[in-house]
């Protein structure tokens, strides 16, 4: 699965390059659906593979094109390309979502390469309207993006998206001023930047914890940042919380644990689980271990 952070960093055309060099092993592929857009590179890269032919359905007196998922199926090639997973289809194409679509090839027993921009995850989708002011509609499960077998990250920065942009290589030159001003700016396209590498990060984690587990490595891997904050109960210990969570929430994939010591000799002191409010997740940014007990 080819993950962007906004159209036009070159998601179709990594994964039509793949499907290229795939085929010159000897692998059975075929383009099940791409969306060129009129991009000339893009047509370019389709080169000589073979592309099944669209369904072509009738549409509130329109013509729609679609994925042929039978024919897709009945084909079986090794691999299938098939673009833009968060599309909806139009009624009368089967499956509501195109990811249905993938779904189903894939317990057929195709292998699928296909491509979405962070923006189309559905966990991330009142974050991304807070950041470009538009409510996508178009969403994929999270589960569906994380079981893929492999996640590559096609990136490009805010400011060479945006050349490209002026240079007609993305949109039409009609469309360009208005994209340019709107979901195109650079704040907008750093942010969801950085939603992308820090969602990717997130899933490089895991990765490693499931492959420290299944080795039974218990050394600890300096590979992310962790703070312990050791807190006395005073009027200091929220100010050391608060700024724990300021340092973590700057990388986005740290852990945090709040430490405080109680005396063993019974002397009266600070209950712990007064210090719990300022731990809490929904209070604090970035993420963090429980506030725990210790002697």
């Amino acid at each position: 699965m080819y993950l962007g952070a906004s159209p036009g960093v070159g998601k179709t055309y990594a994964m039509l390059d793949e499907g290229r060099r795939r085929a010159a092993r000897g692998t059975d592929v075929v383009v099940g659906l791409v969306e060129t857009h009129g991009r000339v590179h893009t047509i370019e890269q389709l080169g000589d593979l073979e592309v099944l032919p669209r369904l072509v359905l009738d549409h509130r007196g329109t013509v729609q094109e679609e994925l042929d998922l039978q024919a897709l199926i009945a084909r079986r090639p090794d691999v299938a390309l098939v673009d833009e997973l968060a599309h909806t289809n139009v009624p009368g194409a089967g499956h509501e979502k195109r990811w249905q679509d993938v779904e189903k090839l894939l317990e057929a027993g195709i292998c699928v390469i296909t491509t979405v921009n962070i923006q189309h995850l559905e966990s991330l989708n009142d974050v991304v309207e807070a950041i470009t002011g538009v409510r996508q509609r178009e969403t994929v499960p999270d589960r569906v993006v994380r079981q893929a077998d492999a996640v590559e990250l096609v990136d490009m920065s805010p400011q060479s998206l945006r050349r490209r942009m002026a240079h007609g290589n993305i949109y039409a030159a009609d469309k360009v001023d208005a994209a340019m001003g709107q979901f195109f700016r650079e704040g907008n396209l750093t942010a969801l930047r950085e939603l992308a590498l820090l969602w990717l990060a997130d899933r490089v984690d895991e990765g490693l914890e499931r492959y420290r587990s299944q080795h039974d490595i218990e050394s600890t891997w300096a590979a992310r940042e962790r703070i312990v904050v050791a807190v006395s109960g005073g009027p200091e210990s929220e100010v050391l919380l608060r700024r724990a969570a300021r340092i973590v929430s700057r990388t986005g994939t740290g852990e945090w644990l709040a430490l405080y010591v109680t005396r063993g000799d019974g002397l009266t002191q600070l209950d712990p689980d007064r210090l719990r409010p300022a731990a809490r997740p929904d209070r604090r940014p970035g993420r963090h271990l429980p506030l725990g007990r210790r002697r």
